[in-house]
């Protein structure tokens, strides 16, 4: 009789388990991800000042 109850709470831990896993995987697939823009390129006026500073010795 015992080893009845302990398969039926083991069943019972491995649905939950499953059900949990499967929640989990669900929502992550739904999950809306997002991806911050790249930054732009620095123009020639913004580059000029440091390649002056450079140059000085």
């Amino acid at each position: 009789m015992t080893y009845i109850i302990v398969i039926m709470i083991s069943i019972i831990i491995v649905f939950t388990i499953l059900i949990l896993s499967v929640m989990t995987t669900s929502k992550a697939y739904t999950f809306k991800h997002t991806v911050d823009p790249l930054p732009k390129p620095l123009s020639e006026e913004d580059k000029a000042p440091n390649q002056e500073d450079k140059d000085i010795k």
